[in-house]
């Protein structure tokens, strides 16, 4: 099982994809030149602060809203090793997945963690917080591949002994 720390931003309920990455900034030519712009409505500064490995942990409807790809393009750009939030859209979560971004649903960490906070998660199992276990529901085996291959491409392309 994967296990890896890191340091949590708080959001909360229905952050929808024009908040991850407003419409104006579709436009540019890159995902790279678009992350210095993501959740500018909500928060400006946060894009800079955010660092590699850093997790969002997040209210419920995450990523409602339009079915943009850029919106979790652009959350891996910046580094966000995996959300975990109380729910998802459903078309944000299967972006997510198809661009490898892991996503996990978990009713009660929202409540208990403080932003700044380091915990720890053992993906398909559960995440440490405050000397205090919380339960993660297990991904299916396929799309933890798509995950760990960086994406639906990669992981199709590594399945068919093709260069990544």
């Amino acid at each position: 099982m994967e296990r890896f720390t890191g340091r949590v931003w708080i959001l909360g309920d229905d952050i929808d994809t024009d908040i991850i990455i407003p419409t104006e900034y579709l436009a540019l030519k890159s995902v790279e030149d678009m992350k210095q712009y993501g959740f500018s409505p909500l928060r400006p500064e946060l894009a800079g602060e955010i660092k590699q490995g850093d997790i969002i942990v997040a209210g419920k409807n995450f990523g409602c809203g339009s079915s943009r790809e850029q919106a979790p393009e652009v959350i891996k750009a910046l580094g966000i090793r995996c959300i975990i939030a109380k729910s998802f859209a459903r078309i944000f979560f299967r972006n997510s997945i198809n661009n490898g971004l892991l996503l996990m649903e978990q009713q009660d960490l929202c409540s208990d963690v403080r932003e700044g906070q380091e915990i720890e998660v053992v993906v398909n199992s559960h995440v440490s917080c405050n000397g205090k276990r919380y339960p993660l529901a297990s991904l299916p085996d396929n799309l933890v591949e798509i995950i760990n291959a960086g994406g639906l491409v990669r992981a199709m392309r590594a399945r068919n002994g093709l260069a990544v």
